[in-house]
């Protein structure tokens, strides 16, 4: 393999950080090289209530990944969720500058920026992402690639992702504390789509849904792109803590037991499946059906894909999503989940795991590291392009996020 460059993806979760190394080739694909992960306790809800903590867990993550990477990281593709997360569509319209009629890149730059302008967000958010969808040159709508046409009018539709500005600020903080550059902040189910969503399933119409511990990130795909998106504040260390309390263990026991024996539905479970439950304060275990634990799971699902139900209806997408819906992230791996959305949301669904790598794959193949797999193609998709354009102006908005965090960090 002929090296091209490291790219590094940093997941920031409630319960742990990811950190994922992966080495370019010249061909562009991409060689895990690095993996590492710490407990984490400093986000609630996806969103900085600690930095000193977070920033530990950076440090430890970055730690480990750089000595089975043997690489050292100095920057890092960030995830980004939360409920301040927030979307919306947009259109810009410009007429073609050159005489001859002939579009070229400083048309698109035009089109965008106008695009950009007609959503401009409150003063306390910042655009994390404003992604082209289709482009129409003079009426002719379902352009992808307007460079070299000609045409005297040019517009886009394009999705923009907001986040409130401060709570991007804590994070890029939390991230500098540790020792690193934010490269670029990357949307959370953005991210993971790069990980487990086919080409096919992009153009057809998709949903990914990343249950993480504390946030589940609904992203939805049609044509190509992102269409809409969804920060839910039900996860898996939801379930854990009706577990916990239902049940009346630890949490630690409660999450094992989640792990271990649990199930999306107590139908799916057989007669007579008994498990054993630590009580708190030490007292002797009990042993209890194990459709007692998946009765205190499936109320909690229960809520959380009703809330995915309504962001479908929301979104307008409900009917235009035929390849279904991916499962990813730790919570993903429940037993029964799969068949348990299908029936719930009436559409197909399977589990999403990384794809298409090269390197350490067994390390990274399960859905609790798609988003971290997910950052580093994405990194390597775009790194390397010439140029701040190729970020759609994003390239304004780190400027203005990097020069406020060291600001910060100098006023500590």
């Amino acid at each position: 393999m002929t090296r091209r460059g490291t790219v590094t993806g940093l997941d920031i979760g409630t319960t742990k950080v990811c950190a994922i190394v992966g080495e370019v080739d010249e061909d562009g694909d991409v060689h895990i090289i690095g993996a590492g992960t710490a407990p984490s306790s400093g986000l609630r809800r996806g969103v900085v209530v600690d930095l000193d903590s977070t920033a530990k867990a950076i440090e430890q993550a970055v730690d480990h990944a750089e000595r089975m990477a043997g690489v050292s990281v100095g920057a890092a593709y960030v995830a980004v969720s939360g409920e301040h997360i927030a979307s919306a569509d947009s259109r810009g319209v410009v007429a073609v500058a050159r005489g001859d009629h002939e579009i070229a890149d400083a048309d698109v730059a035009r089109v965008i920026d106008a695009a950009r302008m007609a959503a401009l967000p409150a003063s306390d958010r910042e655009i994390i992402h404003l992604l082209p969808r289709d482009f129409v040159v003079d009426g002719q709508d379902g352009v992808k690639r307007p460079v070299g046409m000609y045409g005297t009018r040019l517009e886009v539709e394009a999705h923009i992702v907001t986040g409130v500005a401060t709570q991007l600020a804590n994070v890029a903080k939390a991230v500098q504390q540790a020792g690193l550059d934010v490269e670029e902040m990357v949307l959370e189910p953005l991210a993971s789509a790069e990980a487990v969503l086919t080409p096919a399933e992009r153009d057809l119409g998709a949903v990914v849904a990343d249950m993480g511990g504390g946030t589940t990130s609904i992203g939805v795909f049609a044509n190509g792109g992102l269409c809409h998106v969804a920060i839910l504040p039900v996860a898996g260390g939801h379930l854990t803590n009706d577990i916990a309390v239902g049940m009346r263990t630890p949490m630690s026991e409660a999450e094992k037991l989640k792990v271990r024996w649990g199930a999306a539905s107590p139908s799916a479970i057989s007669e007579g499946e008994m498990i054993e439950v630590f009580n708190v304060g030490g007292r002797a275990p009990r042993v209890l059906p194990r459709r007692v634990l998946a009765e205190f799971i499936e109320p909690r699902l229960d809520e959380m894909f009703s809330l995915v139900a309504a962001q479908l209806r929301r979104s307008g997408y409900q009917h235009r999503v035929p390849a279904g819906i991916v499962l990813t992230g730790g919570a993903s791996l429940l037993d029964g989940l799969v068949e348990y959305a299908e029936a719930r949301l009436g559409l197909p669904a399977r589990l999403g795991s990384p794809e298409h790598l090269a390197g350490l794959v067994e390390a990274v193949r399960t859905p609790a590291y798609s988003t971290g797999v997910g950052l580093v193609l994405y990194g390597a998709r775009t790194h390397g392009r010439a140029g701040a354009a190729h970020r759609n102006g994003k390239a304004s908005l780190w400027d203005r996020t990097r020069a406020w965090v060291r600001d910060l960090l100098q006023g500590a």
